[in-house]
């Protein structure tokens, strides 16, 4: 069995799982007491770097990197993401760390709160701020979601370093093709349903995007109500939410390798924050949204409460694929086997904000 890495964000600092020869262990916490909002594993060099968006009550965000597995952990002398002082605001959460495509290597993006994202050279360790995201003629109609105003999803096209995607609660979507010198909303056909026009141009609160791994224009998409699919780049958006229990929810995420696979966790609703039915279910769908099937064998029968976040379910590159999730209960699950099956890693965990996993041989 392939050995993973596993890396868990809690409210209360950051857990590391290592499977070797099909055992798992955990560890932690690193960055004790700090909230770890984003994380990413970049396997683009030889020896993967970790990354890591932590929150100290005290110093306040700042972006941290491991080379060695996250034995050791670094943060850079001067602060890797900063507003710039004519922007008249501060950092107030790392909420989306996104290594780039093959085609720009050392490029790494951080989504943060309030609204901004910043682009890395050197792999995360210093950021500049997009200005043409910032400074975009709709900024002033922005409003903050239930968590903030913040860029929470990246998405980079591997076939092209200047085409990024971005989804920003509650402004939408909105995409550059040109390496982010100008943006425009792609909305269509997502429903704002909290707003009398509930197909604005931009306004809706997306909650996730996950990209196709083999159609590189199809992407998932997960809204505040409503499951979607874009077969053309998110240029426009189909309701594939039929099927499900819910169609609210926080999280998706698609199959590493398989294309037409995506997993989600829905929740009850916008008012009832709880997995859907009481019932603790990823669904998978195998025809890009046509179909959905439950995906229970292992999890908890019993009535279930534990909500998953937008960043908390997430894939590894191994074969099959591995599967993860943990939710606001502190527990943390995983299939080794594309969903298939599943079994608890660990219990009683802070509240779990984040996952991220790769195969490490």
């Amino acid at each position: 069995m392939t050995d993973v890495l596993l890396a868990v964000g809690t409210r209360k600092g950051l857990f590391i799982g290592r499977r070797r020869r099909g055992t798992w262990r955990l560890s932690g916490p690193h960055f004790a007491a700090q909230a770890v909002y984003s994380l990413a594993i970049d396997t683009r060099g030889g020896r993967p770097r970790l990354l890591a968006g932590a929150d100290s009550a005290h110093w306040g965000p700042s972006v941290f990197h491991s080379d060695d597995l996250g034995e050791t952990w670094r943060e850079p002398a001067r602060p890797a993401v900063k507003y710039p002082a004519h922007t008249g605001t501060s950092l107030e959460r790392v909420w989306q760390l996104h290594p780039a495509g093959p085609a720009a290597p050392e490029v790494v993006y951080a989504g943060t709160e309030p609204g901004g994202l910043f682009r890395s050279e050197d792999r995360g360790e210093t950021f500049e701020l997009v200005r043409a995201l910032w400074e975009h003629p709709s900024r002033e109609k922005w409003v903050p979601g239930g968590g903030g105003l913040a860029v929470h999803t990246v998405v980079t096209d591997p076939r092209d370093a200047d085409a990024v995607t971005v989804a920003v609660s509650a402004a939408g979507v909105f995409r550059t093709r040109d390496g982010g010198a100008s943006w425009a909303p792609s909305n269509k056909g997502v429903k704002a349903v909290f707003l009398p026009d509930q197909h604005p141009e931009f306004g809706q609160c997306v909650h996730k995007i996950a990209p196709d791994p083999v159609d590189h224009d199809r992407l998932y998409l997960q809204n505040h109500w409503g499951v979607y699919r874009s077969d053309d780049a998110g240029a426009s958006w189909t309701d594939i939410g039929g099927g499900l229990p819910s169609d609210f929810g926080f999280a998706v995420a698609a199959h590493p390798r398989r294309g037409d696979v995506a997993y989600l966790f829905p929740i009850t609703a916008d008012i009832d924050r709880v997995p859907a039915e009481h019932r603790c279910r990823v669904f998978r769908t195998a025809d890009a949204g046509a179909s959905w099937e439950p995906l229970s064998a292992g999890l908890p029968a019993e009535e279930h409460y534990g909500t998953v976040l937008r960043d908390a379910l997430s894939v590894d590159d191994a074969d099959p694929a591995g599967v993860y999730f943990g939710n606001r209960n502190g527990e943390l699950y995983a299939s080794a086997d594309d969903g298939d099956s599943w079994r608890q890693l660990a219990s009683h965990l802070p509240d779990v904000l984040c996952v991220r996993a790769a195969a490490t041989a």
